[in-house]
């Protein structure tokens, strides 16, 4: 069952938030060339996963799907249709690289929106209740710019040469991985990707455009099981996981 959109705790009684989910890879890595958006995990697309996650979030309004315009009735028809969500989910299409992929999604999102939460469309672990935890974090503080998913790096970490030798080994606590979604005020993230545009700036992540215009973002800690899929065997360990979600509902 989808969330309810009731309040935020600041008067406003309906959602402000707009996902945009980026779907828009080559697969190169994985070795699909049709790309993996559309493959068969845990017997329905890849995709659909995230998107599910993301109709029953509290919070979320409306869905923006980014993807190559020649798959866009493809993605709508094994992805979006079958699966009758309430949220409405529109299309934009997928640039040379992810930060234009991002960029048009975000030019996508409908008006009467002020929060965007920028999603990879291969990460189909991630869970209503850690984007309504996320947007929660972001909602209750007005300084922020936005949030980041993600944890404390638990690995030692290496400062390694261009030859492989190590140079240093700095303290981890000082260290998070990040994963999607990213959870960005819209007006900050547009005003980012224009000065990123202007400065010819490819950056590694979304918050890391927002950073670098001098907003003020923040980590959330989310469950460690929101992993990508990038490679084969990565559907391994997804499907199991999501085959025991399935069976526990």
């Amino acid at each position: 069952m989808r969330g309810q959109h009731s309040s935020y705790g600041d008067g406003l009684s309906s959602p402000r938030v707009c996902a945009v989910v980026v779907a828009g890879g080559s697969g190169q890595r994985f070795g699909n060339p049709g790309g993996k958006q559309l493959i068969d995990v845990a017997g329905r697309p890849l995709v659909s996963w995230c998107l599910e996650a993301f109709d029953r979030a509290a919070y979320v309004g409306h869905i923006v799907v980014v993807c190559p315009e020649e798959r866009r009735e493809e993605m709508r028809r094994l992805a979006v249709v079958p699966f009758a969500f309430t949220t409405p989910v529109t299309f934009a299409n997928a640039g040379a690289t992810r930060q234009d992929s991002t960029d048009a999604g975000v030019d996508a999102v409908p008006a009467g929106f002020d929060i965007v939460a920028i999603h990879d469309g291969a990460r189909p672990l991630i869970t209503p209740e850690a984007i309504d935890h996320a947007i929660e974090e972001l909602l209750a503080d007005q300084g922020l710019d936005g949030v980041v998913c993600g944890q404390p790096a638990i690995d030692t970490l290496k400062v390694v040469g261009a030859d492989g030798a190590i140079e240093g080994t700095p303290p981890r606590s000082r260290f998070w991985t990040v994963q999607t979604p990213q959870i960005i005020r819209l007006d900050a993230m547009r005003r980012a990707h224009a000065a990123a545009v202007e400065a010819g700036f490819v950056g590694t992540d979304d918050s890391s455009l927002v950073e670098r215009f001098g907003g003020r973002m923040r980590c959330v800690e989310t469950s460690r099981d929101n992993i990508k899929v990038t490679v084969p065997e990565d559907l391994l360990l997804v499907t199991a996981m999501l085959k025991a979600r399935i069976h526990a509902r």
